[in-house]
């Protein structure tokens, strides 16, 4: 549980903390000094942040799929601590544990290793489950959870304890799935989640129910591995569990890539036209609450005076005079125009009205 709470906090908040230093780093280096650099929001800035954060992402991805499979590889299994390969008949198991028990039993190794015996009661438990046909088919498909299963002797046994708790796991991923969904969040995909969840749940209880192993792993996988790398080979249950976090973390980083992938055209660019039919209404809304919000405080300050005509006749004589004398004649071109005006009276009026005055 800790590790999957800490992959949500990664995929949370790594991704876009790495893509600004990365951006931040890109420019330090394509940019010469001196030169401007775009400018967060505008256009290309954009662009840059929204490449790079699917690189990130994409690379983080990666990673945890490797995190996945080197954890799987980590706790290894009966096949490989034995030395055998997957098709090992009951004679090879016998074979082989009767010569690592001769290297690895306390009485040969000694007071000095303490741990020997622990790992030599671990190889006798694998062979014990491996020479069981009911239990191997179980170990194969559900893992070495199996061992401590009780009351289970036949492989019906088995198969329907470990649906006890893969049901409930699918169960709750669904219902989770769909909360998230009535909230807002998983909107992009979720088809695409839906039928992968759909498909995951049909291959694990299709592997667990038949007696041979999955044709993806046989057939395909297997054998890649093995020819070209010194990869062990997938056992089922590490088929499912590879696969159950693959899908978790497919469906975390498809959330955040999914929708940088759309075209700008279809997504943050509408059409001009209807832009600029939103941009009009927005303004005609404005305008509408500005006039509303002046006749309503006109009507604030005028409630005083209702009912008293005088008052407000009062009142309209002393609006125009304040509005005459500290709007026309404040105005500084009406100031020059009334100054012209004397001066040119004065040029032009008679000798003697400019002496007598």
């Amino acid at each position: 549980m800790s590790g999957n709470l800490l992959s949500l906090a990664g995929w949370t908040f790594l991704p876009n903390l790495v893509t600004g230093w990365v951006q931040n780093l890109y420019y330090s280096i394509t940019i010469r000094a001196g030169d401007p650099k775009p400018q967060p929001g505008s256009p290309r800035f954009i662009q840059h942040r929204r490449r790079i954060h699917i690189l990130v992402v994409s690379a983080y991805l990666l990673y945890t799929i490797y995190e996945a499979d080197w954890q799987i590889r980590l706790g290894s299994d009966f096949y490989q601590d034995l030395g055998l390969p997957h098709s090992a008949t009951d004679r090879e198991i016998k074979s082989r544990f009767r010569r690592l028990a001769a290297i690895h039993h306390p009485d040969k190794v000694g007071s000095s290793a303490p741990s020997s015996e622990g790992y030599f009661v671990h190889l006798r438990l694998a062979q014990d489950t491996l020479l069981n046909p009911a239990k191997r088919f179980a170990y194969e498909r559900f893992g070495p959870d199996i061992t401590t299963w009780q009351h289970c002797s036949s492989i019906r046994d088995y198969i329907l304890h470990g649906l006890q708790s893969i049901l409930p796991y699918y169960g709750a991923a669904a219902v989770g799935m769909y909360i998230l969904g009535m909230l807002g969040y998983l909107e992009w995909g979720k088809y695409w989640r839906w039928l992968t969840l759909g498909c995951l749940c049909v291959f694990e209880l299709h592997t667990i129910s038949r007696p041979y192993f999955p044709s993806l792993a046989s057939n395909f996988l297997n054998p890649l591995l093995t020819t070209l790398t010194n990869h062990p080979p997938y056992l089922p249950f590490q088929l499912i569990d590879l696969a159950r976090k693959l899908s978790i973390t497919m469906y975390i980083a498809f959330s955040q890539i999914g929708p940088l992938l759309q075209p700008p055209s279809l997504g943050n660019s509408p059409n001009p036209d209807i832009a600029l039919k939103q941009q009009l209404d927005r303004l005609e809304a404005t305008a509408k609450a500005a006039d509303v919000e002046a006749t309503r405080l006109m009507a604030m300050e005028m409630s005083p005076f209702v009912g008293d005509a005088g008052a407000l006749k009062d009142v309209k004589n002393k609006m125009q005079s304040w509005l005459v004398q500290n709007t026309i004649r404040s105005d500084p071109m009406v100031r020059d125009a009334i100054g012209n005006e004397l001066r040119k009276r004065r040029v032009d009026a008679p000798a003697g009205a400019r002496g007598n005055r």
